[in-house]
């Protein structure tokens, strides 16, 4: 289904990085976009420069997404906000792990219970899953946002199962690292941060992902793309390690021959 049969968007997380770049995007396609996010600042200069309509709203305030989602009969839904708090599990902090279910998870079941129901009954609709790598591939210190993560993707798969018969598409997109500025937003605005992740890096750009959601969307009614694996060319997932097991001590404290 071509963007002509598209009207409306709801694009979450709006107000920065990937979110802003698909607003943009979607908006070159003379689409109304609906731009939520909480950062009020950022969120009304993109409605400056693009002509979305901006919702100040946290994705968790299910009462203000129900309302809006009662108001406009949306066409295309982006769930991309998400938040991070990288820790090893066994460091997990209970207000961390409630805040990555509620915002990576809860929030994306409910708006998508709100938003599907009508694409299946007009026949018509696309849903766009930002997932990650994290929701498929092992790697250190990040076990909360791997499991909010996989959650997403197996929403992805059972959204199109329950859709089945109808002219639903989901897409899950998966990017690896991407040059945005959520890595300051979770390891704090240093200028290490830039240096550690980004800078020196030939990495994809936001606009880059918005690119890969906009050709999905584009696809003949017939194409599902259904899942988008868009990591940096020198980026690889995997990998072996193993571990001697740590030395055995006696009660004194003193190593075991």
């Amino acid at each position: 289904m071509p963007f002509s049969d598209y009207k409306t968007a709801l694009v979450t997380g709006a107000s920065s990085g990937i979110g802003a770049a698909v607003v943009e995007r979607l908006r070159r396609e003379n689409i109304e976009v609906h731009a939520v996010a909480r950062s009020a600042d950022a969120l009304q200069q993109l409605a400056a420069r693009t002509g979305c309509i901006a919702h100040v709203v946290d994705v968790t305030d299910r009462q203000a997404i129900a309302e809006l989602t009662r108001r406009v009969e949306f066409d295309i839904l982006v769930n991309n906000a998400g938040v991070d708090r990288p820790k090893k599990f066994l460091e997990a902090d209970e207000a961390d792990i409630d805040l990555l279910v509620d915002v990576n998870l809860r929030a994306v079941l409910h708006i998508c219970r709100l938003v599907v129901p009508g694409m299946v009954a007009r026949d018509r609709g696309h849903v766009i899953n930002i997932s990650s790598i994290a929701g498929a591939y092992n790697f250190g210190g990040n076990s909360s946002y791997h499991a909010t993560k996989a959650g997403v993707s197996m929403l992805s798969n059972q959204l199109r199962i329950d859709a089945f018969g109808k002219r639903v598409r989901v897409t899950e997109i998966c990017p690896g690292r991407v040059a945005t500025d959520i890595f300051n937003h979770v390891h704090g605005d240093d200028p290490s941060v830039r240096e550690r992740f980004i800078d020196g890096f030939e990495l994809p750009q936001a606009a880059d992902i918005a690119d890969a959601i906009a050709f999905a969307i584009a696809a003949p009614v017939a194409v599902n793309i259904g899942h988008m694996e868009i990591t940096p060319t020198l980026q690889v997932m995997g990998g072996l390690q193993t571990a001697k097991p740590a030395a055995k001590t006696d009660p004194s404290g003193e190593p075991k021959p």
